[in-house]
C-alpha cells in the first residue's frame, strides 16, 4: 500500500493481560521497521480479551473466530474514520486457516462500512516469507508469541459458516457497547524517523 503512496495507520489487537505483551512488542518493532518507508508511523494497540471474553461466554464455539474477526473489523472500522482513513488493510490469504475460506472472508467484510483490501489474499507461505525477508520484518514476526487469536480459539472453527447463525450469535452480543469500550481503551503510538516531522494523514489504515 505504501508503493502505492498511501500512509498506513497500524492496528494491532492484543489479550493483554491474558498472555503476555510480546505481541504488542512485535507489533512495535515491526513497526519501526516499515516506518522506513513511510517515514513517520502511526501504531493502535487495541485490548481485544474483554470481546473474546464475551464471545466465548455467548456463542457457540465453531463461530467464534468468525465472530473474533467481524468485532475486529468493527473496530478497526471505527479507528479508521477517526483517523481520516478510506480502507482496511488484512493480511489475510484465502484457504490459509479456517477463518479464511471464501465464505467465511464474505461474512466477516460484511461487518465492516469500509472497504477491504487485501494485497496477499493470492500469495502462498513462501510468498510471503520471501517478501518479509526483503523487507526486514521476517526474524520479527517468527519470534514466538501468543496473539489474540490463539486465545479461547475453538477446536472445530466453522469453515463455511452461514450468516444467519452468525447473525443470531451475534444478537446475544451488546456488539455497540464493545466497540465503544475496545476504541476507547486504545493506545495510540506514534513513530518517525529521525529528523522527521509529524504528520498526521493517513490514507488507509
Amino acid at each position: 500500500m505504501m508503493k502505492r503512496g498511501c500512509r498506513v495507520v497500524f492496528v494491532h489487537f492484543h489479550s493483554y493481560p491474558i498472555v503476555s505483551k510480546v505481541s504488542q512488542e512485535k507489533a512495535q518493532q515491526i513497526t519501526s521497521v516499515l516506518t522506513e518507508y513511510q517515514l513517520r508511523s502511526r501504531l493502535i494497540l487495541v485490548p481485544f480479551g474483554d470481546v473474546q471474553r464475551q464471545i466465548v461466554a455467548t456463542s457457540p464455539p465453531s463461530l467464534r473466530t468468525v465472530l473474533y474477526r467481524r468485532l475486529m473489523f468493527r473496530i478497526a472500522d471505527r479507528l479508521a474514520h477517526r483517523s481520516g482513513a478510506r480502507a482496511l488493510v488484512t493480511g489475510e490469504v484465502v484457504g490459509q486457516v479456517a477463518s479464511q475460506t471464501l465464505e467465511n472472508l464474505a461474512i466477516i467484510d460484511s461487518a465492516a462500512a469500509m472497504p477491504v483490501l487485501r494485497p496477499l489474499v493470492g500469495m502462498d507461505k513462501e510468498e510471503i516469507t520471501t517478501e518479509a525477508k526483503r523487507i526486514g520484518t521476517y526474524e520479527i514476526s517468527i519470534v514466538p508469541d501468543e496473539d489474540c487469536c490463539q486465545v479461547f480459539s475453538p477446536r472445530y472453527p466453522a469453515t463455511h459458516a452461514h450468516f444467519a447463525d452468525v447473525e443470531a450469535a451475534e444478537a446475544q452480543l451488546d456488539v455497540r457497547a464493545l466497540v465503544d469500550s475496545a476504541v476507547a481503551a486504545a493506545v495510540h503510538e506514534k513513530q518517525a524517523l529521525a529528523g522527521i516531522e509529524d504528520m498526521d494523514e493517513p490514507l488507509v489504515t
